[in-house]
């Protein structure tokens, strides 16, 4: 039985996995029909070359580009597209016109590669105040730091790649920008997963988790009205996974973005509810959750070799495919290594009741 209403659609649009696929927060499984219009596009551009297929599809490609920006709060001309989530914030960073030693303050959760991209450019990172001890950020305590002080910009993840935390993104820009202070959102976990329309200045994310659309296709989006202008020229386009992603922006559309982000919240709450406590590991999110991401630490006294070992006997003895997720994904937030399972429409209760007697098998 399906733990969505939703799991049977998605399941018959897609091909049968060869594993129990608990994983959609590295990769999400695209449906037939992002795969049929991505590979009729490369045997388009082989019949037609590539220049007149992509003039064959423009409309499409226009149509496809308002989608993805009435799904994340923007205007179609705000958008470019680049391979990665990764390579939109470098794109971005580098065409923003930020002074010599910027200071970006950011939640416990931000991710490690972001980390790297900010100090490899020089800026100071300040972590923001928690208002809870699973790390959703205190807004109030935010408010109130930026009477005293403002910052070049605020990065958020939206959801992070080490928890299924939903940061308050919607409140941080309204305090943020009393206070003239620009924010940037990674939407790299919540596009096609959470409510995405924040009014931020700039978000950027990637197709190929939460929208199941294909690897190499990322999108970066800022406000023409930014609180910090920005020159960003467009890449080289890889315009078959572009259509792609303009499909499973279209499926979620389809269904109904809210109806979809309802039932992932209610996947995430099944899934913690079923795990939580099962051979001493212990969920990292509140049970109630408005998201699919779910991340468990380990026994006491397991090491990162243990949960690694324990993510590989999952896949290999039981056919059961999730993440260890290791400290570098969100290094502000702590050293443990942590098993991270995603599952998307269409887990299953059974796929639950499975990985709980896997786990208890592997704690105490």
């Amino acid at each position: 039985m399906y733990v969505s209403v939703l799991g049977e659609h998605f399941h018959r649009a897609r091909l049968n996995p060869a594993m129990t696929h608990l994983d959609s927060a590295s990769a999400g499984r695209s449906s037939n029909a992002v795969i049929g219009t991505i590979s009729a596009h490369l045997w388009r551009e082989a019949e037609r070359g590539s220049y007149v297929a992509a003039d064959d599809r423009a409309d499409e490609l226009a149509r496809d580009t308002r989608d993805l920006a009435s799904l994340i709060g923007h205007t179609a001309d705000e958008i470019t597209f680049r391979e990665s989530a990764r390579a939109a914030l470098r794109a971005l960073l580098t065409g923003w016109s930020l002074p010599v030693s910027s200071t970006v303050w950011v939640a416990k959760n931000e991710f490690g590669p972001n980390l790297v991209e900010f100090d490899r450019r020089g800026y100071s990172v300040r972590p923001l105040p928690d208002g809870d001890v699973y790390g959703h950020v205190d807004v109030d305590a935010l408010e109130n730091m930026l009477q005293f002080e403002q910052p070049d910009f605020i990065h958020i993840c939206h959801v992070g790649s080490m928890s299924g935390v939903v940061q308050p993104v919607p409140r941080i820009v309204e305090v943020a920008h009393a206070a003239r202070v620009p924010v940037v959102v990674d939407m790299a976990q919540s596009v096609g997963h959470v409510p995405t329309v924040t009014g931020a200045d700039v978000v950027y994310g990637t197709s190929r988790k939460w929208l199941t659309g294909p690897r190499g296709v990322g999108f970066l989006a800022v406000r023409r009205d930014s609180l910090r202008s920005v020159d960003i020229d467009s890449s080289e386009a890889f315009l078959a996974g572009r259509l792609g992603l303009g499909v499973a922006v279209a499926e979620l559309q389809q269904v109904g973005q809210q109806r979809v982000y309802r039932e992932l919240a209610a996947i995430g709450r099944a899934t913690r509810e079923r795990l939580d406590g099962i051979g001493s590991w212990e969920i990292l999110e509140p049970a109630d959750e408005p998201s699919a991401l779910v991340t468990l630490g380990p026994p006491p006294g397991w090491q990162s070799s243990d949960v690694h070992a324990a993510r590989d006997r999952l896949f290999e003895e039981v056919g059961i495919l999730v993440t260890a997720a290791d400290s570098w994904r969100a290094p502000l937030a702590g050293d443990q290594t942590v098993l991270r399972i995603s599952g998307h429409l269409d887990v299953q209760r059974e796929d639950l009741d499975r990985l709980a007697d896997a786990l208890r098998t592997m704690g105490y």
